[in-house]
């Protein structure tokens, strides 16, 4: 099994070209799935059923795992025992009718423009540190990136010039997305005045380095975020995608069209893009209850 397990993990590596995270993601759940199989009576692969799988996800429920994480985890073994039915491991795929567990929809915590403001001012530009994180933030809410691709950003990927980036999104896909005249302004002081006294190692092209003079990372960013939401007095629950979900909602609310969102965020299924309609459509609500006499 975990010879298995490990074939498809690196097919997912070389030939899907799946990020980091997704595979950490996918190697927990299936090492809980083989782990399950074994404490079961070590059933091979190619004699599990649709209903031990069934019983597989009941204990997953049992463990307290959301309907979001239970459906994550049934995908995770879809695409496993279709791979192990393609190398002819298998016979069948017994995840392939297996229905998902009902999910809610969550709708993501967004700022107010207001508050994007007090978190994009909070940052008083007279240091290093403080020139990257003005411009991280900037950027961030200007380009919609995930955070992963902003701290992946290299000089290569910068047209200041012309005002526009290239990002490389999940599956390493390539699009061009516009700055702004604010982040361009930031980014271009952090590079003039701060990355230069961060930067121990001419070597490096990454853009946003810590004090060390290396790349940062998702952590470090995170930390980040969250210490100047609190020095802006932003009580909401800030999360590293939180400034991509203001950036999308924003321009929604301006008038944009859902293509060109799309387009930006690097979404493939514009479904995805249209949560960010309800998000909308529940602030005109709450604008309604609260200001209408029969609200």
């Amino acid at each position: 099994m975990d010879r298995s397990l490990d074939l498809f993990l690196n097919y997912l590596t070389v030939e899907r070209g799946l990020s980091r995270n997704t595979l950490e993601a996918y190697g927990r759940d299936l090492g809980g799935y083989l782990d399950f199989l074994e404490n079961q009576g070590g059933a091979s692969l190619q004699e599990v059923t649709p209903v031990r799988i069934l019983y597989f996800l009941s204990y997953l429920q049992g463990r307290g795992l959301s309907p979001r994480s239970r459906a994550r985890a049934l995908v995770a073994l879809r695409m496993f025992h279709k791979f192990l039915l393609a190398e002819g491991i298998c016979t069948e795929n017994p995840a392939a009718r297996i229905e998902a567990p009902q999910t809610v929809q969550v709708l993501p915590d967004v700022l107010t423009p207001s508050e994007v403001d007090r978190l994009l001012g909070v940052v008083c530009p007279d240091s290093p540190l403080n020139l990257r994180d003005r411009a991280m933030l900037e950027l961030l809410y200007a380009t919609g990136l995930r955070v992963s691709e902003l701290i992946a950003l290299r000089f290569k990927d910068l047209q200041l010039d012309v005002g526009y980036l290239v990002a490389f999104g999940k599956r390493n896909k390539q699009r061009v997305v516009p700055i702004g005249e604010s982040a361009r302004e930031a980014l271009k002081q952090y590079l003039d005045e701060g990355r230069c006294l961060l930067c121990k190692n001419e070597s490096t092209d990454f853009i946003f380095l810590n004090q060390s003079g290396k790349s940062l990372t998702r952590q470090g960013f995170w930390k980040i975020i969250k210490r100047r939401a609190s020095q802006a007095g932003i009580t909401k629950n800030i999360m590293p995608h939180t400034l991509r979900h203001s950036f999308a909602t924003h321009l929604l609310d301006n008038g944009a069209d859902l293509r060109s969102v799309q387009t930006m965020l690097g979404h493939a299924d514009i479904s995805t893009v249209q949560i960010y309609t309800h998000v909308t459509r529940e602030r005109l609500k709450q604008i309604h209850k609260e200001y209408h006499p029969r609200g």
